[in-house]
């Protein structure tokens, strides 16, 4: 019996967690416009093969990853691939944000858990420990990197309200996934992102 498509909200500022099978598509959704959902892939047949910024951006040989690009895996595999994308501008340099994010870059008292946190509550059930969370996929943030100095400046999200990437899966994952903690990510205020998982034909 086919399965169902299934849709899901994240609250402002929290996450969740779920698994994927091979073939299926994530969609990630910004409803509302400039908020950012941090995103995170392990296999399901090993949890220490993950997500990799560096593999990735170092195959592609360029920062800024959209439609037909691979994200691939610590072990060089693809876990998931980019097959629509209609804002073009995502982040794949800067961690979650977290608890001490909060506390070093904005001198907070009283810190936020923040997008790592919010990912480490959710990836638990799954046997993920929060050492193993790497830099997430940063789906709609706006990072800007000088071209002379190197310097790194975030400004607000280029997405604007129903813009949304789609994410094949090339094997069968756990994700993570969050509506971004931080203030200047999502220029200046909180709202919720939605995802749709369209199983496999």
């Amino acid at each position: 019996m086919p399965r169902e498509t299934v849709r899901g909200e994240i609250p402002p500022r929290s996450g969740t967690a779920f698994t994927l099978g091979k073939g299926d598509r994530l969609r990630v959704i910004d409803p509302e416009g400039e908020q950012v959902a941090d995103l995170l892939a392990f296999a399901r047949a090993d949890l220490d093969e993950v997500i990799s910024s560096g593999r990735t951006l170092d195959y592609a040989s360029r920062i800024y990853l959209t439609t037909g690009d691979p994200i691939y895996s610590n072990r060089s595999t693809v876990l998931l691939r980019i097959v629509e994308d209609t804002v073009g501008r995502h982040d794949f340099l800067l961690t979650p944000c977290s608890a001490d994010t909060f506390r070093i870059i904005y001198g907070d008292e009283a810190p936020h858990r923040g997008c790592f946190g919010n990912l480490a509550a959710a990836l638990a059930p799954y046997g993920i420990a929060p050492d193993r969370i790497p830099v997430a996929f940063n789906v709609f943030m706006n990072v800007i990197v000088d071209g002379t100095t190197g310097a790194l400046r975030v400004e607000a999200p280029l997405s604007r309200a129903g813009d949304s990437v789609t994410f094949l899966a090339e094997t069968d994952l756990v994700i993570g996934l969050t509506a971004c903690s931080a203030l200047q990510s999502n220029n200046y205020a909180f709202k919720p992102i939605r995802y749709e998982i369209e199983p496999a034909a």
